[in-house]
């Protein structure tokens, strides 16, 4: 009997439930963390006199080590076992935690979200593998659908109780808030998950040249697209960056080709199925993490929203989320996986859509529908992305795939993010530079604004300065080429939901090369 059927046994039917309270509270304490310590990245900035080339690296140190060790599950899991997994898992995020909360520099800060970075990129395989153990084949769907809750849920919820702890006490607390959960999970797992089956033989070696080559590959490519905008795309610094990428990259498929015991067994891949789980996974983290950024700056950067106002719009969606997710786990149970996934891609795709067309008018509650029916696309596609995944592939290769679809999403995540912001930027730029070309003093509208504002300044006593040749007074053109960045702020931002939009109609089609019937 496997270590799960041992624990069945001894705690009956009831015992798929214990497991899942016990992986859901480690989840949302860890997924939590993704977005509540952003929301404290301007207060960290003020605590240590930080640029942004510099406070960048506590989100991109955060997501290279969650992405990176996702793809130690199998290994650990085969060393370790459910029990001292999650125990490591739990104890190196709450040391991390703690460590935030008590740094004193910003070197700490940032070893400090590398570590809640390697304790997150660990308790979401194995969670997500602990349920696919202990659900039946044929329930899988429910379980990917308890699961997206932690995964989903607390990111969308994050924001709202994290700003709302800045703003209150301190940014100190958005990483102390998690750390009792943390316990509480520990706790319960060290008495209803199993310890590694020893009847079994030892584990594969660790593929330590594999993870160093990835970790590299990571640390090149996120700090290129971190700071390319700022330090110029054709710089040496940045094309050295992306060159170190690229390389590193090919070295790491080449050595986990050749490895007989890779990080990550590319056999997964060789599934059609899996493989188009896989871009649509990685579509979905761009979405996921994508939409949460560029909500909350949208609505604070056009809309003047303050930080705690902009994670209350998220709410909505979270609860939503609650509610749909069960519901969408037992569909997926019962239909082919690539027809909830095409409607929640098509969904979410609409969301963005509409999200493209507001603007600074735009009322709460009609962008709060918006981001709702997003939310209720991811909720849709998830159970049954995660489910035909691993459904695809034969039970000794569960446990790389957990790690690998986890590993794709999260990637798409971080690599989304970072795309998305300079985006946002480059189009910024864009739109200014068109806007200030077509004000000229010949066009009818900036002639008569110009004058309607030189006849108001002229009232006050024109305190800016002698008039210009052409008869207006300099304040004039200089105000109302202040009034063009935020015109451009904001169609930048709806090319952002737009560009959005597009990616998620695209990835119907990898869709539609999932299972077309179920396979249990």
């Amino acid at each position: 009997m496997s270590p799960i059927e041992i624990y069945e046994e001894r705690f009956g039917s009831a015992y798929k439930w214990y497991a899942t309270v016990t992986v859901m509270l480690a989840t949302i304490a860890t997924s939590a963390a993704i977005t509540m310590v952003n929301v404290a990245l301007p207060d960290i900035m003020g605590a240590f006199g930080l640029g942004e080339d510099q406070v960048q690296w506590i989100s991109t140190g955060f997501l290279a080590a969650m992405t990176a060790i996702m793809l130690l599950t199998a290994w650990a899991l085969d060393r370790l076992g459910y029990r001292l997994c999650f125990a490591v898992a739990l104890a190196v995020f709450s040391v991390g935690s703690l460590a935030g909360a008590l740094a004193d520099s910003a070197v700490t800060v940032i070893v400090a979200r590398v570590l809640q970075g390697i304790g997150c990129g660990l308790v979401q395989p194995l969670s997500m593998v602990v349920m696919s153990e202990v659900f039946p084949r044929e329930q899988r769907g429910r379980a990917m659908g308890i699961f997206g809750i932690g995964v989903v849920l607390s990111p969308a919820l994050g924001p709202t109780f994290g700003g709302w702890l800045v703003d209150q006490y301190s940014w100190r607390y958005a990483f102390m808030a998690m750390i009792p959960l943390c316990g509480v999970a520990l706790a319960t797992a060290m008495v209803f998950l199993p310890g590694r089956d020893r009847t079994e033989r030892e584990g594969e070696p660790f593929d330590g040249i594999g993870f160093l080559l990835l970790v590299a590959f990571l640390v090149c490519l996120l700090s290129g697209l971190s700071n390319g905008q700022r330090d110029g795309w054709n710089s040496n610094q940045i094309l050295a960056l992306f060159a170190g990428a690229l390389a590193f990259g090919a070295a790491f498929i080449g050595w986990e080709l050749a490895n007989r015991t890779p990080l990550l067994d590319l056999r997964v891949f060789a599934s059609g199925g899996f493989s188009a789980s896989c871009i649509v996974s990685f579509a979905l983290g761009v979405g996921i993490f994508g939409s949460t950024y560029l909500v909350p700056m949208f609505v604070q950067l056009v809309q003047g929203y303050t930080p705690t106002r902009s994670g209350l719009l998220l709410m909505p969606a979270g609860f939503v989320l609650a509610l749909v997710f069960p519901l969408a786990g037992h569909i997926s149970d019962r239909v082919a996986p690539w027809q909830p996934v095409v409607a929640g891609l098509v969904i979410f795709g609409v969301s963005n859509w509409l999200c493209g067309a507001a603007d600074v008018d735009t009322p709460f509650w009609l962008l709060a529908w918006w981001v709702v029916l997003g939310r209720i696309g991811s909720a849709l596609m998830t159970p049954a992305l995660n489910a035909g995944a691993l459904r695809a592939l034969p039970p000794a290769l569960l446990a790389q795939g957990s790690g690998a679809v986890n590993f794709v999403r999260q990637l798409g995540g971080a690599l989304g993010v970072n795309l998305i912001s300079v985006f946002i930027d480059r189009r910024t730029a864009f739109h200014g530079d068109a806007l200030a070309q077509a004000m000229t003093r010949s066009g009818g509208a900036v002639s008569n604004a110009s004058r309607q504002l030189g006849l108001l300044l002229a009232h006050w006593g024109n305190p800016f300065g002698t008039r210009l040749a052409g008869g207006g007074l300099p304040a004039s053109p200089a105000f109302l080429e202040t009034m063009l960045e935020p015109q451009a702020r904001l169609l930048a931002y709806q090319d952002g939901f737009l560009i959005v939009a597009v990616l998620f109609f695209a990835a119907v089609l990898p869709a539609l090369l999932m299972p077309r019937r179920r396979q249990f």
